[in-house]
């Protein structure tokens, strides 16, 4: 501590820290003076067991009310045997809060614990004055440290804090050795942070070094503390190999480091994305595209709707139809065959598109166009006014068959002329060969 308090006195100087950073006149003071802070905190640990299990004799309720280590050491030397002192006293009030105060006062009016002895109260009193004063010098060494890092690795400094950095760098033997280690390694130095003397190590959690108890860290939500170990101990390897070379002295490179940790603290910290409710698509979609080319092209002609097809599929409004007597159920050519002469000429093929029509309606076309009987207004089409009695000039009037002139011609033309007529096997009887006509 009187180290301490020489350099203190004096003034830093950028200047003084040339080549490694362990032959700085300073830096092993440092080194040895972060040690002394661990040091300090375990033996405040072991005080304040002493003063617990020694003060529980008077009152044994104030360690579960007053749980930080330093405020029970303060409210145990203020009180000491008389527990009235608690109403009404202005030192304690600077201790702890008012809600506190009224539970510590309320509970010391039915304690059990019973007057300590004037020996066991000095024994308290000296532990109280020595913790507070370790207390103190733990402090005065923080600002010493505090105040001197910033020369010696301003980066490392600025990331976690020059307390948190002289630690990691006492404990690694040197910000040479540091800046030499991998980012996985600096996150466990000083995982034993303390000797917990007479507590539960249930508390005390695996993996976990100096960097995991730096400020910036424990700034976050505990289940993002594990993940923002790693990415600062990350940063504080680049940090410190570019402290060691004595780079960006003013903390250029330091700044820049914390600004990307932060900006990947808030991007954890985020709320996921509001889902979005997709609308339905449309009910109607529009015809999607088909594949083109000219097979394609071939094959939309082929199977295109033809004339025979489209009139076929045309009916006329308040004309009998084919099927007016029920013939065939529900079967009507439309306006096929209703033009001109009265007949269904030859089937319509298009010579363009080479769409065809089936045989089976190939073969009803042609049993329709045959006229079997007599002649009818209904069968023809025609005026009814038309009539079989014909004026010849040798016999008068003579009933004849128009139809009888059509009909053999008709069935010749289905024999021999038919489009659906196979080809007919005739043997001659002077050769015996077989020709087909």
């Amino acid at each position: 501590m009187q180290k301490i308090e020489e350099y203190i006195s004096k003034q830093p100087k950028a200047a003084e820290v040339l080549g490694p950073v362990e032959a700085a006149p300073e830096y092993r003071v440092i080194v040895d003076a972060n040690n002394l802070t661990v040091e300090i905190e375990n033996e405040l640990n072991i005080i304040h067991k002493f003063i617990r299990d020694k003060y529980s004799k008077r009152f044994p309720e104030l360690e579960s009310l007053v749980p930080n280590a330093l405020d029970y050491i303060r409210t145990v030397k203020e009180l000491g045997n008389s527990l009235d002192k608690c109403k009404n006293n202005e030192n304690v009030q600077q201790i702890l809060t008012n809600a506190t105060i009224m539970v510590v006062s309320v509970t010391a009016s039915t304690t059990q614990g019973q007057q300590l002895s004037e020996e066991e109260l000095e024994r308290i009193e000296e532990a109280c004055d020595m913790a507070l004063e370790l207390n103190q010098s733990k402090h005065r060494i923080y600002e010493y440290v505090e105040s001197r890092m910033s020369f010696i690795a301003p980066n490392l400094s600025i990331i976690v804090g020059a307390s948190t950095a002289a630690k990691i760098m006492g404990i690694a033997g040197g910000l040479t050795n540091l800046s030499k280690m991998p980012a996985c390694n600096i996150m466990l130095l000083g995982a034993q942070r303390k000797t917990l003397s007479g507590f539960s190590s249930t508390s005390v959690l695996p993996h976990t070094g100096y960097i995991y108890h730096s400020d910036i860290v424990q700034s976050l939500p505990p289940d993002l503390r594990r993940k923002a170990a790693r990415l600062v101990s990350a940063k504080c390897t680049l940090a410190a190999r570019v402290d060691s070379f004595h780079e960006s002295q003013d903390g250029k490179v330091g700044y820049d480091l914390k600004e990307e940790i932060e900006r990947k603290f808030d991007k954890w910290q985020e709320p996921p994305p509001v889902k979005q409710v997709k609308p339905l698509p449309a009910p109607l979609d529009g015809q999607r595209k088909k594949r083109g080319g000219r097979r394609y092209r071939k094959m939309k002609e082929r199977l295109g709707l033809t004339e025979i097809r489209k009139q076929a599929n045309r009916m006329s409004f308040g004309e009998i139809e084919e099927d007016a007597y029920q013939e065939d159920l529900g079967f009507s050519l439309g306006h096929l065959g209703k033009s001109g002469s009265g007949r269904v000429r030859q089937t319509q093929v298009n010579e363009a598109t080479k769409a065809r029509i089936s045989k089976t309606l190939q073969r009803t076309l042609q049993k329709q166009s045959m006229v079997y009987g007599g002649k009818s207004t209904i069968r023809d089409r025609s005026s009814g006014t038309a009539s079989s009695v014909a004026f010849t000039p040798l016999q008068g009037l003579e009933i004849v068959n128009p139809q009888a002139a059509e009909k053999k011609v008709a069935e010749a033309n289905q024999k021999y002329f038919s489009s659906m007529a196979e080809f007919l096997k005739v043997k001659s009887e002077k050769s015996g060969i077989l020709t087909t006509p």
